[in-house]
């Protein structure tokens, strides 16, 4: 791939919060023919996404945040029903980040995590790859309230579903979360919940 590339020039657009650069290239493409091209690469990390789930209550735990840049687009879907979630700090493995981010977020102690996927959301505009993950929980588990964490401007409202209401969910577009479809349907084609596709 890396002779299909080359005189790549970076330039830094915005340092605000992550990093957004503008990208330009030459590329060649498939008839030989050889092209300057430009993008934008808006680069924040990596991530993580966990599905916690309870066989013996058929249930999920999800949660619901406001998130500017949906309400950006459409003021009426500002409110985003997602998985748990987090960035990955630079010295943090995706596992040990989102043990952290289930008893933050969700108020649940867990200790070990399943890894089923990484994906890039949104792969034309952003580096970020998330790793993502799934849990089962019990009430014992269960430290404290959840809601995040106040000095990063979190409000997390904890959600506990039917499974099949979630996925119930997907179906009438209350979660459009791309990560919280993936873990939902991996849950659904691999019978966390029982059937045949049970692992």
């Amino acid at each position: 791939m890396s002779e299909n590339i080359k005189n790549i020039t970076i330039t830094t657009l915005s340092k605000a919060w992550a990093t957004l650069s503008e990208i330009n290239y030459d590329y060649q493409f498939t008839n030989g023919s050889w092209k300057r091209v430009s993008r934008e690469s808006y680069d924040r990390g990596h991530g993580t996404g966990i599905l916690l789930y309870n066989v013996e209550k058929g249930a999920v735990i999800l949660t619901r945040q406001f998130r500017m840049p949906i309400y950006q687009t459409n003021k009426d879907e500002g409110m985003s029903i997602e998985v748990c979630a987090g960035a990955i700090d630079d010295n943090d493995t995706p596992e040990a980040t989102i043990i952290r981010e289930v008893e933050e977020e969700v108020g649940y102690r867990i200790t070990e995590v399943k890894k089923v996927m990484e994906a890039y959301p949104s792969p034309g505009a952003l580096t970020e790859k998330m790793y993502l993950f799934v849990a089962p929980y019990s009430d014992t588990m269960k430290v404290h309230e959840g809601g995040g964490v106040a000095g990063e401007h979190e409000e997390i409202e904890v959600m506990e579903l039917p499974f099949s209401k979630a996925l119930q969910m997907i179906a009438s577009t209350e979660i459009r979360d791309a990560k919280t479809i993936m873990l939902l349907q991996y849950a659904q084609i691999h019978g966390l919940f029982g059937g045949e596709n049970r692992e």
